[in-house]
């Protein structure tokens, strides 16, 4: 979440509760919701590390407020984030591992384990059509969706070939 609040900082300062409105507006339901709280961790982590600064702002009849902008270093570690690639495919699949680890142990069976991961895909594609359908009018959301979407099939095609070979 660091250099997704780093992101929004570099646009205009803002507080907290702001940087929580921002990010739910900009990704939509397709985005796991922000814990307000993980949020204010998170600032002042970035705050301790330089890479951004805090000034309390006083409100007239209610308790002050902290207002964050992103400092030339929080800027600077912003520059790098985009321009490193971001990871690629997961060598280390847990599912793999319980696939390939249950031969001999009597405790499961391939066939068995290869349904149920399918029929949890299946099960979560139909969650993702169905949210969105209410992100009819969020881009971000619905791209977020797609590229769900797209792997989940990528990883249905995988499980037939893991059956094929497997099994």
């Amino acid at each position: 979440m660091r250099h997704q609040l780093l992101a929004l900082l570099a646009r205009q300062p803002a507080y907290g509760y702001e940087l929580k409105q921002g990010l739910e507006q900009t990704f939509g339901a397709a985005y796991p919701q922000p814990n307000i709280g993980q949020i204010y961790v998170t600032l002042s982590r970035l705050e301790k590390s330089g890479l951004i600064h805090g000034t309390e702002v006083t409100q007239e009849g209610r308790p002050d407020k902290k207002v964050y902008e992103i400092t030339e270093k929080g800027t600077e570690e912003l520059a790098g984030w985009f321009e490193a690639p971001t990871e690629g495919p997961r060598v280390r699949d847990e599912f793999f591992m319980k696939l390939i680890l249950a031969e001999g142990t009597d405790l499961a069976d391939r066939l068995t384990l290869i349904n149920n991961q399918r029929r949890h895909c299946i099960n979560t594609m139909r969650g993702l059509n169905k949210l969105a359908a209410t992100e009819r009018g969020n881009r971000t959301s619905l791209l977020l969706i797609e590229g769900a979407v797209l792997h989940l099939q990528a990883d249905l095609d995988w499980l037939e070939r893991c059956q094929e070979e497997l099994t």
